[in-house]
């Protein structure tokens, strides 16, 4: 059975966790997204925001191989299941993620890495006074679809290199909006297979990153409202040879669990 909330809930429910006006295209906001921030920061607000974008991860390998990732798990405080857009592929699911729209409004509907024109959480986020960054490999689709706004891009060679970027923008505390971008996982399971050895490992890889911001967030950005997110945008299936795929319209791509964790300032 495929997830019974889209991917398209989350833009307008990270606006409303900042104090933000949503796109004026996104989808009406997580109600468990948006209920959970009220709860944890007592009515307030989120000054900072950090979203750690793995790619490729599905529901069902969260599920299946959830000891590699307990370090996420043990940090998280509420899990929201999506279901992501179609074709599921990564420029297209980004592009709604942080946009709140669906395709054929943000105008991704293929494997294509246009600039998006339409608004997006980043626009938001700019017109409110706030400062976001995007921390992403070179040539990926975080890296591409949402430039040429007045923000900051960290745009690298090596996943290693955006995690050292990015553990030193949450030492430094100048962004309001963090976006990191690990491509790891989804690379190495188009060769070698969803649940070959060598994935596993690298979403292992992607637990111990997450587990490493999370400390550092803790630690450095004690006098924030935060929320954190380890938050994919679709799934992942294996296909003939023993390689990986997704772009289907399955519940193996389709079905996506982000994990999200609210921390409210010490007096």
């Amino acid at each position: 059975m495929k997830n019974e909330h889209s991917l398209d809930t989350l833009c307008a429910a990270l606006a409303y966790a900042m104090g933000i006006e949503a796109p004026a295209q996104a989808a009406e906001p997580s109600k468990a997204l948006c209920g959970y921030v009220d709860e944890k920061l007592g009515g307030g607000k989120a000054d900072r925001i950090f979203m750690y974008n793995p790619d490729a991860i599905a529901q069902w390998i969260c599920e299946k191989y959830a000891p590699l990732l307990r370090e996420v798990k043990s940090k998280t405080e509420i899990t929201v299941p999506f279901c992501t857009v179609m074709p599921s592929v990564t420029p297209v699911c980004f592009g709604t993620m942080y946009t709140g729209a669906q395709p054929e409004v943000h105008g991704i509907q293929a494997y294509v890495k246009p600039v998006i024109r339409i608004d997006t959480l980043f626009d938001a986020l700019i017109r409110a006074g706030k400062k976001p960054a995007v921390v992403s490999t070179r040539g990926d689709s975080l890296s591409v679809i949402f430039l040429e706004r007045e923000m900051d891009y960290f745009i690298l060679d090596t996943v290693e290199e955006v995690n050292a970027k990015a553990a030193q923008l949450i030492l430094e505390d100048q962004y309001d909006f963090i976006l990191v971008y690990n491509a790891n996982y989804d690379s190495t399971m188009h060769r070698f297979g969803p649940e070959s050895v060598e994935a596993l490992a690298e979403l292992r890889a992607n637990a111990e990153a997450y587990a490493m911001f999370d400390a550092m967030i803790a630690e450095h950005w004690k006098n924030h409202n935060v929320l954190q997110g380890f938050a994919m945008d679709h799934g992942c299936h294996e296909i003939d040879g023993g390689c990986g795929s997704h772009g289907l319209d399955m519940e193996e791509n389709l079905n996506i669990v982000h994990f999200y964790r609210c921390r409210k300032a010490q007096p």
